[in-house]
């Protein structure tokens, strides 16, 4: 699964939101049928709402944490208030999807205002079952310290769309 990962270094998902590491649990996001995969551009219009995410690996006994984040805000160029949180889903059992997980901080919907943006979702597995704390504020996250201090360890899985903002005519 080594070969997953590169679509994530020349993102450069890997270094700006998260160490290196081996993905090994198949992760599937889905907003209105609509798979998101690696750099693949989706309009803020068709991601208004929650995606379908479904953790495709462990069992019924091992636990997922889901994080996405925005580490291009306000812009890509000079991202200063790098990364604004936008979901956080704790508890997730294996095999299922994000639904049966317990949701800490709700879902925020994708608004660039400058530039492309990349939205990263992050899987962690958990030790144990409501051993992750909420962060305190959306702005300037870490995923790199989330991680560290809720004892996650490296990411199992990650993937990211772009996204800018639309023009009137690009809504059509």
């Amino acid at each position: 699964m080594a070969r997953i990962s590169e679509p994530l270094v020349v993102g450069r998902v890997i270094g700006d939101v998260l160490d290196s590491f081996t993905p090994s649990i198949k992760l599937s996001i889905t907003y209105n049928n609509k798979q998101v995969c690696n750099g693949h551009e989706l309009y803020p219009s068709t991601v208004t709402t929650k995606p379908r995410v479904e953790v495709q690996g462990g069992d019924m006994r091992s636990f997922f944490t889901l994080v996405m984040t925005d580490p291009d805000v306000p812009g890509p160029s000079d991202p200063y208030l790098r990364e604004h949180l936008h979901w956080i889903v704790t508890d997730i059992p294996g095999t299922t999807d994000a639904t049966f997980g317990r949701e800490v901080v709700n879902y925020e919907n994708p608004r660039p205002n400058i530039g492309i943006h990349r939205f990263v979702f992050v899987l962690f597995k958990q030790n144990r079952r409501q051993s992750v704390t909420p962060p305190s504020s959306r702005d300037h996250f870490s995923t790199r310290s989330f991680a560290a201090e809720n004892d996650l360890g490296l990411p199992v899985a990650a993937v990211y769309f772009n996204a800018q903002r639309e023009t009137a005519a690009r809504r059509r």
